[in-house]
């Protein structure tokens, strides 16, 4: 049963996603939003390759950074990123399937720090992302 602040973490992550047009270009797909939380998933193809024939490490970047803006975000309070870093622990292909899950770590007042791990197809974490926002206490859906 969805709650009311999940409720509010849904329409505040289909209004972002509205309005992003390089998520949208991702392809993301958002599967779960709940409050201080989000997963969403992307297929990778073949335009997001570099110059050395493999898929760019900014791809499981962005796609990390997604699902970290959707979860931060998700409160209608809007929060843009301070401080963010990323393992690669394997190689990402053409026509994998990502998920990148954002797990809220602390929610504070003008802070919050949040974990996203990027998993293939097979389950296996291929990217752990960690993210600070910061709090300015605007909102997104009036």
């Amino acid at each position: 049963m969805q709650t009311d602040k999940d409720k509010l973490a849904q329409d505040v992550v289909n209004k972002m996603m509205l309005d992003d047009r390089f998520s949208q270009w991702l392809g993301i797909q958002v599967m779960e939003i709940r409050e201080g939380y989000s997963r969403i998933k992307m297929t990778v193809r073949p335009e997001m390759l570099n110059g050395l024939g493999i898929v760019h490490g900014g791809v499981a970047f962005s796609l990390a950074d997604s699902a970290f803006a959707f979860a931060c975000n998700n409160r209608n309070n809007l929060s843009v990123a301070l401080d963010t870093s990323i393992n690669f622990i394997k190689p990402v292909h053409v026509d994998d399937v990502l998920m990148a899950e954002a797990t809220e770590i602390h929610n504070g007042k003008t802070t919050g720090l949040y974990q996203i791990r990027v998993m293939n197809q097979h389950d296996h974490l291929v990217a752990l992302f960690k993210g600070t926002c910061f709090r300015t206490g605007k909102t997104l859906l009036h």
